[in-house]
Formats: C-alpha cells, sequence, structure tokens
C-alpha cells in the first residue's frame, strides 16, 4: 500500500467507519501516509460540519404540491373504474337499496325491449306513418314555396317533374340568389370606391 495513495472510495470507507477484510490495510495505510491522513482528516471535518447543519424537514403539503403539478397518464378503463367507485355507495344498507334500483331498472328496459319486439310490426307501422306525414309536409310545404316564387302553373310543372326536376329548379333558384348577391356585393363595392376617390377631388 506505499507505492500509491488511497482513492476516494478507499478514503469513503474509512471516514464511514467500515469494517471488513479490505479496510484493515487501508486503515494501516492511513497510518503510515501522511497525505491520506490529511485527506481523510479532511473528509472527517466535513462530515462532522455537515452533521452539525440543521436538519430541515419539508412540510406536511410538500408532496401533496409537487405530485399536483405532475401529469400521471391514467388508463381509461380505471378512470372509468374510479368513476363508477364514486357512485357506490359505502353502507351496506345504501348499497342495498342501490343494487335493488338497478335491478329495477334492468328489469324495466328488458321488458320495455320485450314489448318492443313483440309488437315490432306496429312499431314499423307507425314509423312508416310518421315517415309518410313527414314527407306529405315536407312536398305540401316545397310546392307553397315553389308557388310563391315562380307562380302555380310553373310549381305544378315541376312538382310533375318529381325530386330530380324539383332539386334542379331549388338548385338553379340558389345558384341566382348566390349570383345576384354577388353582383350587388361587386356594385356596392365599386359604388364606395367613386365615392371616396370623388371626395379625395
Amino acid at each position: 500500500m506505499e507505492h500509491r495513495h488511497l482513492l476516494p472510495d478507499e478514503i469513503d470507507l474509512l471516514v464511514d467507519g467500515e469494517e471488513g477484510f479490505g479496510v484493515a490495510p487501508l486503515a494501516a495505510h492511513v497510518e503510515q501516509c501522511a497525505r491520506c491522513r490529511a485527506e481523510v482528516d479532511h473528509q472527517l471535518d466535513l462530515v462532522s460540519s455537515l452533521e452539525r447543519l440543521p436538519h430541515l424537514e419539508p412540510s406536511p403539503l410538500f408532496a401533496y404540491r409537487v405530485m399536483s403539478k405532475v401529469q400521471v397518464f391514467e388508463p381509461w378503463h380505471v378512470t372509468v373504474l374510479d368513476s363508477v367507485r364514486r357512485f357506490v355507495p359505502r353502507s351496506r344498507p345504501a348499497l342495498v337499496l342501490a343494487a335493488a334500483s338497478a335491478g329495477f331498472v334492468a328489469v324495466t328496459l328488458t321488458l320495455a325491449a320485450l314489448w318492443i319486439g313483440t309488437q315490432l310490426g306496429t312499431v314499423a307501422l307507425v314509423a312508416n306513418l310518421a315517415t309518410e306525414r313527414l314527407r306529405a309536409s315536407v312536398l305540401d310545404f316545397m310546392g307553397a314555396t315553389m308557388s310563391a316564387l315562380v307562380g302555380e302553373t310553373a310549381a305544378a310543372a315541376l312538382l310533375g317533374s318529381g325530386p330530380a326536376g324539383v332539386g334542379a329548379a331549388l338548385g338553379a333558384f340558389f345558384l341566382t340568389v348566390i349570383l345576384a348577391a354577388v353582383v350587388l356585393r361587386a356594385l356596392a363595392q365599386r359604388a364606395v370606391a367613386a365615392s371616396a376617390h370623388g371626395r379625395r377631388m
């Protein structure tokens, strides 16, 4: 051990007061080497100074404050389970009442589904009637609109041509309205520009 000085980790073993097979030769070297002894003494003084410093403890809310700012990824199924657990009652009577209510709702929905299944023909008939009434109302509204826009005779001709003819006529009407709006806007912009030019003169 006389031919080299101690390494930092070997000095740490001596400062920490470790005991074992490899520590005895290190201690013997320190007894003979002034440089290593000075380094060990310096490290011991440093440890002693650190021990004399006041020990500070974080506030009880420190961990909460830190963790509230950390974004933790939570899988969707865990989120769903946590949400469901919030609504599950803790007391036994409330749990029994909630289970009975859930069972009642489940039985009611099952019976309603079975009744609708047995009455499927009636439901289909009512749905068809509602669809026909809606279609007739839409056609009446379209006929009244067309009559107001193009007159009775042209409206009758358009409605007689079927949905394709009515759609083409409505498309042409909306296209005409859009073109008229574009032209009017262009004319208004020209009038504003001419007015501004006249003021400058």
